[in-house]
């Protein structure tokens, strides 16, 4: 008896991780911009929130992202892929932390540590390219192994 009740207790829990997937967060919904993500790593989701939507595109606004490193990021590496209709037309790569190359105050850090950060983030780009559209982005270490990963859904119907 106790070995069946073992076993149904571990199927659910297989069964429990291999259907949850992460929920869609809300980072704005305005009148003509809405912009949603979903963590696309497995093991860990995150939070992300910003202060004032319309403001994504023209100016500086504030952001609070916040998680708990499954990973060390001795060096940080961003990947961003935007994808119209399945494809990919557009990417980015930059390095955001490395030897001689730390462009964040969280480089260093050690798997276990809350990343926690609020304040200020410009684009640095004119407009939200108007449409539908998703953005791929994927941090991942000196190790190759994805310490954040998320995609997010844009809609912009603004016209500028």
């Amino acid at each position: 008896m106790k070995t069946s009740n073992a076993l149904l207790f571990i199927l659910v829990l297989l069964y429990i991780n291999a259907s949850t997937q992460w929920p869609t967060h809300t980072v704005c919904k305005e009148d003509n911009l809405e912009i949603y993500y979903k963590s696309c790593d497995p093991q860990q989701d995150f939070a992300l929130s910003i202060d004032h939507c319309p403001d994504i595109a023209t100016h500086t606004f504030n952001i609070r992202a916040a998680t708990v490193l499954g990973h060390s990021i001795k060096e940080l590496y961003i990947k961003l892929n935007m994808i119209v209709n399945g494809k990919t037309v557009l990417t980015y790569t930059e390095t955001l932390c490395g030897p001689g190359h730390s462009k964040l105050i969280f480089c260093g850090k050690k798997k276990g540590e809350h990343l926690y950060y609020e304040g200020p983030v410009t684009l640095g780009i004119k407009e939200i390219p108007q449409g539908d559209y998703t953005i791929s982005a994927k941090l991942t270490n000196q190790d190759h192994v994805i310490v954040a990963c998320a995609d997010f859904t844009v809609k912009n119907y603004l016209d500028y």
